[in-house]
């Protein structure tokens, strides 16, 4: 992935948006206007960032892709695999603010969807045939319990996608040599059938270090996109304190950045 600048926002966008009629891409923490420890540009109203600073960030990542801020919709996040689809216009799209789900899909063009994130990781998948979007948040209990074959599956049942014929982007989240688990993440994992040992390593009684980038590629691949349309960003949250809010690093005081697609009206 490329850094790319549109307006006030430099954000990292797959190869695959760069030509094509979506506007896709994972938000840095720089250019808004919040303070330290939330600065600059933190996105996540979840903070204890004053709400107007939230909200100019957010008026300034909207309008740098010319909407107006209300047309820019997240979600609230719980760790779990519901998912909200809008298929049809929506004029008001201040009801779903509060919606508990992790991830949003549509093929409505106009609206800017997003996830938030500071170590867990946001995940775009895109149907350049059916002109469909889907912004999806991966936290290690997303992960478990296979989110990302939910938003597949749903994709092609919903809107008669073809799985090989999906692109996906898998942003910045945190790297397995910052993100050590203990027992019940692995028994999480296990019981739903995920890979275990191929997505984690021991260190020490009870301990292991977990990719979450793997685990959100590998079932991508079982969903199945082909691997060329998977595209992964290489940068840590958690190691990258100049690009990108880190939850595990700065103890929970932290921002939040987006992962975000926008579907022109092509249709």
């Amino acid at each position: 992935m490329k850094m790319a600048r549109q307006g006030k926002i430099n954000y990292l966008q797959p190869s695959w948006a760069a030509d094509s009629a979506v506007c896709a891409g994972f938000t840095s923490r720089n250019g808004g206007v919040s303070r330290a420890p939330y600065n600059s540009l933190n996105l996540g109203f979840n903070t204890e960032d004053p709400r107007h600073n939230v909200e100019a960030n957010r008026s300034s990542l909207s309008r740098s892709f010319g909407l107006p801020p209300h047309l820019l919709l997240t979600v609230q996040q719980v760790h779990g695999t519901d998912l909200l689809v809008i298929d049809q216009p929506n004029p008001d799209l201040s009801h779903f603010q509060q919606l508990s789900c992790d991830g949003i899909i549509t093929n409505q063009p106009g609206i800017l969807i997003g996830v938030l994130v500071a170590d867990c990781f946001p995940v775009l998948i895109y149907d350049p045939r059916q002109h469909v979007a889907a912004t999806i948040h991966v936290g290690w209990r997303g992960a478990a319990a296979g989110i990302l074959g939910k938003a597949v599956r749903s994709l092609s049942q919903l809107f008669d996608s073809t799985p090989d014929t999906l692109m996906a982007g898998i942003g910045p989240g945190i790297g397995a040599h910052k993100y050590e688990v203990d027992r019940p993440v692995r028994d999480a994992f296990r019981a739903d059938g995920q890979p275990w040992d191929e997505l984690a390593s021991p260190q020490g009684l009870g301990k292991w270090r977990l990719d979450l980038r793997k685990a959100c590629f590998l079932q991508l691949l079982k969903a199945g996109l082909r691997e060329e349309h998977i595209e992964a960003a290489d940068e840590c949250t958690c190691c990258h304190r100049e690009l990108f809010f880190s939850h595990r690093r700065d103890q929970g005081k932290t921002g939040r950045q987006m992962g975000f697609m926008l579907l022109s009206s092509r249709g």
